[in-house]
């Protein structure tokens, strides 16, 4: 064999072991990440059932945000410039819609990552009646104006709600369409249970007066043929004279067996309510974030106390 040859087996014996050696180094080592690899899309929302219904279709493949504060209502709260900034470098905004939240409309908040979730059922708002100011919480002086926004009260409406969200999601993902199918599909079925257990609870409700304690209610009074007058009473405060003497005015048109609260009133509140023969029930909106378990667990809870409240008629009041 000539030089030249010896050489050249030589050379591809080295480049073998190289190879070889290459070969079972990238075998042991980590693979790095696929630069392509999916992050969670960042998602803030103005209320808590758009978290939840986010959260609920999006699973692991998105990271919610809700940052309003505990104690305040969020169709009246206003972020800080801080959160605001927060929400400008979001990858989806989702709004209420309806009139919720109004902050939104002044803040200059990205056009293009904003999603109204209840533009499809425009039609479908309820005006309200009156616009009166009052305050409640830290957010407050404040007035109900405009038209009603806890769309999220009527199961069907929340339902188009959740389709807005898992088509914003399917937009912005679209190799997971299928996945977000299927997680929409689940919350869709939940949904309609609840729908079926609301109307079974407010069955025995349907043809009877009814008072809610705050302008807060009107889709649910939509969708269950509800006959309920609204007050501008807060569960935390004793209701001024005036505002009993109103509420005695109201009873003898409306002769109400029943109030609906937002969460539990005072006790002294509900001994008076009881002395007119009104018996206190809270029905929670879950518009703020639970203390304990999710938007669908304060649903049913709100579906129990109905049954366990409507099942027995309130004593009468005294003569």
């Amino acid at each position: 064999m000539s030089k030249m040859s010896w050489l050249c087996v030589i050379a591809l014996a080295f480049a073998s072991l190289a190879c070889s050696k290459l070969t079972d180094e990238t075998e042991s080592a980590p693979k790095p990440l696929s630069p392509y690899a999916p992050t969670p899309l960042v998602v803030y929302t103005v209320n808590y059932p758009l978290q939840y219904f986010a959260e609920r279709i999006g699973g692991d493949l998105v990271s919610v945000v809700f940052p309003a504060p505990a104690g305040v209502d969020p169709a009246f709260w206003s972020p800080d410039p801080e959160t605001v900034v927060a929400y400008q470098r979001a990858d989806l905004i989702l709004l209420n819609g309806a009139g919720y939240a109004k902050w939104a409309e002044r803040a200059s908040l990205p056009l293009a990552k904003m999603v109204d979730t209840s533009a499809g059922f425009r039609d479908r708002y309820l005006p309200l009646v009156e616009g009166v100011t009052h305050t409640h919480g830290p957010e407050g002086e404040h007035a109900h104006r405009g038209y009603a926004f806890t769309t999220w009260l009527d199961p069907v409406l929340a339902i188009g709600q959740a389709q807005v969200v898992k088509d914003a999601l399917s937009n912005a993902m679209p190799e997971q369409e299928e996945l977000l199918l299927e997680n929409f599909e689940r919350l869709q079925a939940d949904l309609l249970v609840l729908d079926a257990e609301l109307e079974l609870a407010f069955g025995a409700l349907a043809e009877e007066p009814l008072v809610f304690s705050h302008p807060v209610y009107q889709y649910l009074a939509e969708r269950y043929g509800l006959d309920g007058i609204s007050l501008h009473w807060e569960p935390d405060k004793a209701p001024s004279d005036k505002m009993w003497r109103e509420l005695r005015d109201l009873l003898s048109d409306h002769p109400a067996k029943w109030i609906l609260w937002e969460d539990t009133p005072l006790v002294e509140t509900s001994r008076r309510l009881a002395e007119l023969g009104l018996e206190s029930v809270v029905f929670d909106p879950c518009a703020n974030t639970p203390t304990e378990g999710d938007f669908g667990t304060v649903m049913l809870e709100n579906v129990s106390r109905l049954e366990t409240n409507t099942t027995e008629q309130p004593a009468p009041a005294d003569s």
